[in-house]
């Protein structure tokens, strides 16, 4: 029996359709001529680049129209790094206090000072710099001529001799008992050459400072010279180093005290800068090996971040000395009325 006829699916009908007979007389005539054929291949081809010219066509629309909506960065702000102290990195959770030693050796590694008396390398500023997240940024300046008895030594010696003596154990076990730290205290430290200092001011690009007279010193035998002017200046890394070096013989080791103060004024005003906040990840990077500290590279952030995030001047702070007596040769002492604890938690 013949199959029913679906509607849905037609039989073929016998013999050619006149599709068909049209379909291969075009084809003889595309012989004939030298035409080519058709290949599936070119339509495929032909119909991907069209779909291509609509999509991008598409994509360019749509990109514009969004950006009508969230206008495109500016190229030129892309690629500003937006640093502040407060996201340089996360603060302490409590003030962490940092001995910091400036050596009046070039590099830590130098044997001799080249300065007077000649030998190894003494710290030529003392301090203890606190960094409190809840307050401003407090340094205490120890002078380096204060007298300090020794066990087992029978005349004083100075504060400043103790890091030849004994490195930064020493000179750390010294001050917490001098000043009445808590026991653990200072939490770190921190040693500086004068090669290290040169490298620090020249990588934030110099320092706007003021020193408050003209200076001029020179010591041919060790071929060291300082020349400086009064006045706003911006000072490189070697005039710095002489601006902190210089001892006004009328004021004497407390001049050097006040123009550290200048130094340590500017390079903070200069660290807070954006442009110099952003550098200073690769800054601690390059100063490895030229500086001795227990500080971590986040440690040494840290401590950064939350010294530079409080707007107001840093909080300077001596040790209350007697005056100065020929007879001690340059050592003075603590005044007998001084109150203590010398430096009294915040």
């Amino acid at each position: 029996m013949p199959p029913r006829w679906d509607p849905r699916h037609p039989l073929p009908r016998n013999g050619p359709q006149p599709e068909d007979q049209e379909e291969r007389g075009r084809r003889r005539r595309q012989r004939r001529v030298g035409l080519p054929r058709p290949s599936l291949q070119g339509l495929s081809l032909r119909r991907t680049l069209a779909m291509l010219t609509v999509a991008t066509g598409g994509a360019i629309a749509g990109s514009l129209l969004m950006g009508l909506i969230w206008p495109e960065r500016d190229r030129s702000m892309a690629t500003q790094l937006e640093v502040t102290p407060a996201t340089l990195a996360e603060k302490p959770r409590r003030p962490i206090t940092v001995l910091v030693i400036g050596s009046d050796a070039d590099t830590l590694a130098a044997g001799d000072n080249g300065a007077a008396p000649r030998g190894p390398g003494r710290a030529d500023t003392l301090l203890l710099v606190r960094a409190n997240p809840k307050g401003p940024l407090q340094v205490l300046e120890l002078p380096t001529e204060l007298a300090v008895n020794l066990p087992g030594s029978a005349v004083p010696v100075r504060l400043g001799d103790l890091y030849r003596r004994g490195g930064v154990m020493l000179t750390a076990d010294v001050v917490r008992e001098l000043v009445g730290l808590e026991p653990g205290r200072p939490d770190r430290y921190l040693v500086i050459p004068r090669s290290a200092l040169r490298t620090i001011v020249a990588e934030v690009g110099g320092l706007e400072v003021s020193p408050p007279r003209k200076m001029k010193y020179e010591d041919r035998s060790r071929k060291f010279r300082i020349d400086l002017q009064s006045g706003l200046q911006r000072l490189d890394g070697a005039q710095v180093e002489q601006l902190v070096r210089f001892r006004d013989k009328w004021l004497g080791e407390q001049g050097r005290r006040n123009n550290q103060r200048l130094v340590i004024s500017g390079l903070r005003t200069r660290l807070a800068q954006p442009e110099v906040l952003a550098e200073l990840p690769a800054l601690l990077v390059q100063l490895q090996g030229k500086v001795d500290t227990n500080l971590t590279a986040r440690e040494a952030l840290s401590v950064l971040a939350t010294g530079l995030d409080d707007q107001r001047p840093i909080q300077f702070a001596s040790l209350p000395l007697d005056p100065e007596k020929t007879e001690h040769g340059g050592l003075r002492q603590l005044r007998s009325d001084a109150a203590t604890p010398l430096w009294p938690a915040p």
